[in-house]
């Protein structure tokens, strides 16, 4: 895992994923022994690389190894080799290739390198359905080396709201994959509404797009009704949950986007991009209405006119209020998602014992 998986200034979908499968992977009938690497993952420096190095080195021939890609795909030199001995499982939470603002050389670079990586696993693991049908498609891989362990998600008390209506949230990296300067056009489109914005997420991955997000406020006239609080957790972040009406997320990628299953563990609707996996973690009610409303990808005209139709359709904000609710109680916990993945060790081990 990377160095930083238990960073708290610093928490991300792929954190948490790791953190909580190595928790339930027990469970699942799996002695877990965990190894985090410090760097600067995807390109590490050269400490970091030997660190890799001799971690892969240590487990006898044939023991089943699963990486996160981050680590993983960008240092085929080092995996590849690796695999030709372990049992080795990459887990894919982003293709390296699809962050935003990557040099389109470096971006290329990466993607090169994570399909030696991938082509040299045992087996791959995506977060999703679209991103593990993605990873098929371009990285030219066998249909059957690619599974799918879906992230969990922790039931929590129905949020309160505030007014129903007026309090959104957002919650996520501030970074320009996850689109907040979109957000913020779309809000200043719909000043004469009344709206208030919170937005968590970590503040230092991008320290540039952060303060340009607050310039971009303030000129646009919305800096008092849209507020960074940086990243939260525990009960500081559970309380930003408990007050929102509508959980927005204008990313221009995601592989499936845990936040959207955080908010409707709570039966907070969503206002999200329609890109990735996120149709599926936003998923159906029972009854098959939809607990939200998707939009495109870096388009805040569109973002702006949802937010019109949240605002000025009480009828709309009821039927995605109750269908949140029904999502919420027929959501997956996060031991199905470590039942999935120990599937495909499983078969790892078994291939094992076979060639034993």
């Amino acid at each position: 895992m990377p160095g930083g998986v238990d960073d708290r200034t610093a928490p991300s979908g792929g954190n948490t994923y790791d953190r909580r499968v190595c928790q339930e992977l027990p469970g699942a009938g799996w002695t877990v022994r965990e190894h985090a690497v410090a760097g600067s993952w995807p390109r590490p420096a050269a400490a970091a690389r030997a660190e890799l190095a001799r971690t892969l080195a240590e487990p006898a021939d044939g023991s089943v190894v699963l990486v996160d890609g981050l680590v993983a795909c960008g240092v085929p030199e080092i995996v590849v080799p690796a695999a030709r001995r372990l049992r080795l499982a990459v887990l894919v939470h982003l293709p390296l290739a699809e962050e935003t603002g990557l040099d389109p050389a470096v971006a290329a670079d990466l993607d090169a390198r994570e399909r030696s990586v991938l082509g040299a696993a045992a087996a791959v693991v995506a977060t999703s359905e679209w991103a593990g049908r993605r990873l098929v498609a371009h990285h030219r891989l066998a249909a059957d080396r690619v599974g799918v362990a879906a992230p969990g998600a922790d039931i929590a008390p129905p949020a309160s709201g505030t007014d129903g209506a007026s309090r959104l949230l957002c919650v996520a990296s501030v970074t320009p994959r996850k689109g907040q300067h979109l957000l913020v056009e779309a809000l200043a489109a719909v000043s004469d509404l009344p709206w208030s914005c919170l937005c968590v997420g970590a503040l230092h991955q991008d320290p540039d797009y952060a303060a340009g997000l607050r310039a971009l406020a303030g000129k646009l006239g919305v800096g008092d009704r849209l507020r960074l609080a940086g990243p939260r957790h525990g009960a500081d972040l559970d309380a930003g949950y408990a007050t929102a009406d509508l959980l927005v997320l204008p990313s221009y990628a995601e592989t499936y986007g845990m936040v959207v299953t955080e908010a409707l563990a709570r039966g907070v609707p969503v206002l999200a991009t329609d890109v990735g996996g996120v149709p599926q973690a936003l998923g159906r009610a029972p009854d098959g209405t939809v607990p939200g409303i998707l939009v495109p990808p870096g388009d805040p005209a569109a973002l702006a006119a949802a937010l019109r139709r949240w605002f000025g359709e009480p009828g709309l904000r009821r039927r995605l209020r109750a269908a949140a609710a029904a999502r919420r109680a027929a959501l997956d916990g996060w031991e199905s998602t470590a039942g999935r993945l120990a599937d495909v060790l499983e078969h790892l081990r078994r291939e094992t014992r076979r060639a034993a």
